[in-house]
């Protein structure tokens, strides 16, 4: 890992997005709740929050950190459905990890919880929308 003991505690956040395509008829059964597996947007948007916390024992050159906030957002639309995260910390690193992680695993679990009645779901572009440090007061 690369040494960032030297350097000041900074405010950090990450917000991140991406997207997973279905088919109108899984579309449909997701808004009906209808999917064998359970509540989609729910189940995806936990996955994505445990996610972020477990970056580090994912990608493994990635600090370990301590997470001030962790939020993930889905929304079905007409085409399939949407992930936004945004991840803070005050730390010595930035969180855009955590962030890309969280819609990654959102999205995957859209993916696991749909794959039976869709085979043609595809996943992305998934992208780092921004980050941001700032001085801690």
């Amino acid at each position: 890992m690369v040494d960032v003991g030297a350097k000041t505690p900074q405010r950090r956040v990450a917000r991140a997005a991406g997207s997973i395509a279905l088919a109108p008829a899984t579309c449909d059964l997701v808004r009906q709740n209808q999917i064998q597996k359970g509540d989609v947007l729910t189940v995806a948007q936990i996955a994505g929050i445990q996610g972020a916390k477990r970056t580090a024992e994912l990608i493994p050159l990635c600090h370990p950190l301590v997470l001030d906030r962790v939020a993930v957002n889905l929304e079905l639309t007409a085409s399939g459905v949407t992930a936004a995260s945004e991840v803070a910390c005050v730390g010595r690193t930035g969180v855009e990890m955590e962030a890309l992680t969280a819609v990654s695993v959102a999205l995957l679990t859209v993916y696991d919880m749909c794959k039976a009645v869709d085979s043609h779901m595809q996943i992305g572009p998934i992208v780092l929308v921004e980050k941001v440090k700032s001085d801690v007061a």
